[in-house]
């Protein structure tokens, strides 16, 4: 049964009255309404594969090479959609989020060092999203990075206190903002008129071209698979709806498979026709070294017109307000998982800021550095991916949801890909010229 939803507030109240109907076998036996009370948690989790950081990285990597790394999108969401969900098994079948197990089962200097390395991934997470949400305001509204900065932090404070009256009206607020990304890049791509051909060859042949396709292929699956979020995503499902009979646990868990397989779709979707958009307007216009968002955003308009331009600009500031939320959310669950320590989310909200702050005052180029902070979090995806597989493959741990053994094999094939492109981008900077 699922825990007493009269603890819950109003709109949680419903939502796992309902699931609990479903999962006793008493609810709707087919469509949207029997799958609506398990929706929301991979939606928050997709909203960070959507952040500025891809922005940068996509709309870099198809101007420069135009549709040659698109088949790193689709591999990237393809390795995201098996992560997530071993992140929300773990959640559901353990009542831990994956910092605390491993808080529970490691040494302690391990603990402290995993720390440590999230906190600096988080750092990165929230630089690119921080930025990515001032540059829309100042893109939008004319106003100095500086200031719009600012705005950015008081705007996802105020979409943070959501969580005072539940989990379902933020799952909500995030899950619009990603419908209304999506809707914006449903626009871009009518409005391009990509080479279909080509992209179909490019998504699922794979290609380099040179160091600098490495590490901008590298910055897509930091991006992309996020490491912050695996933490994030079993957080938000060891508690929303519990259940102790193993029959409705293997049940939650496929409603839960459901949640991430449409969340992840959306979000590889924006992902895809972000490169697309860059591929068939910049590229194809011979305007191969398209170097910032700002750039990209004025030459929108003399090639698709003042539309795309406007379009461009609304889901970039969505997707940094969305993302920057989910940021500070999961800054809280690894600080909280790893030392049994909580600070008032204002105050996260500061601490994760600064940089951010920092590197708009002294005048850094923003979209290089949303870039390199993907880079960053690409090589922190190890120490996320390696540890959930660990758990999730232990039936001590996860009982009847224990991985079977080709899901365990898959998921250690993933984890290698990752470790490998980290090092062949390390070659290939130090020594490949």
């Amino acid at each position: 049964m699922t825990e007493p939803a009269s603890k819950a507030a109003p709109d949680d109240y419903v939502t796992l009255t309902a699931a609990e109907q479903v999962l006793s076998g008493s609810g709707p036996k087919r469509g949207l309404a029997r799958l609506w009370p398990f929706l929301g948690p991979a939606f928050i989790a997709s909203i960070a594969y959507v952040d500025p950081g891809n922005f940068a990285t996509n709309i870099q990597g198809g101007a420069q090479f135009g549709y040659r790394l698109l088949w790193v999108v689709v591999l990237s969401n393809l390795m995201a959609m098996l992560i997530q969900t071993l992140s929300a098994k773990v959640g559901i079948a353990t009542g831990y989020n994956l910092a605390e197990l491993c808080r529970l089962n490691y040494p302690r200097p391990l603990v402290w060092l995993m720390w440590v390395l999230m906190e600096l991934v988080a750092m990165a997470t929230d630089l690119a999203e921080f930025l990515g949400a001032a540059i829309g305001f100042n893109l939008l509204l004319g106003m100095p990075l500086g200031i719009a900065g600012l705005v950015t932090a008081v705007v996802t404070f105020l979409i943070l206190m959501l969580q005072n009256r539940g989990f379902r009206p933020l799952e909500a607020l995030i899950t619009a903002m990603l419908g209304f990304i999506a809707v914006c890049y449903i626009i871009e791509t009518i409005l391009d008129r990509p080479a279909w051909g080509q992209v179909f060859y490019h998504a699922v042949v794979p290609s380099f071209a040179g160091a600098e396709s490495v590490l901008l292929a590298t910055g897509i699956l930091g991006a992309t698979v996020m490491p912050h979020v695996i933490f994030l995503h079993s957080s938000l499902t060891q508690g929303r709806i519990v259940v102790k009979d193993p029959v409705q646990r293997r049940r939650l868990f496929h409603f839960e498979i459901a949640d991430v397989t449409i969340a992840m779709a959306v979000a590889g979707f924006v992902n895809a026709a972000m490169l697309i958009m860059a591929a068939a307007t910049f590229h194809k216009s011979g305007l191969v070294h398209v170097g910032s968002i700002e750039e990209a955003h004025r030459t929108l308009e003399p090639l698709l017109g003042n539309w795309a331009r406007w379009i461009f600009a609304l889901s970039l500031l969505a997707a940094g307000l969305a993302s920057t939320t989910v940021g500070t959310m999961a800054g809280q669950v690894v600080m909280q998982g790893f030392l049994r320590f909580h600070i008032p989310i204002w105050l996260r909200r500061l601490a994760t800021i600064l940089p951010s702050l920092v590197v708009i005052f002294i005048g850094l180029d923003p979209t290089r550095t949303l870039v390199l902070s993907q880079v960053v979090l690409s090589f922190g995806l190890p120490f996320a991916v390696i540890p959930l597989i660990h758990f999730s493959s232990r039936s001590d741990l996860m009982k009847e949801l224990v991985n079977r053994p080709a899901t365990t094999a898959v998921a250690c094939v993933v984890a290698a890909l990752i470790v490998l492109l980290n090092l062949y981008l390390l070659y290939q900077t130090l020594w490949g010229g």
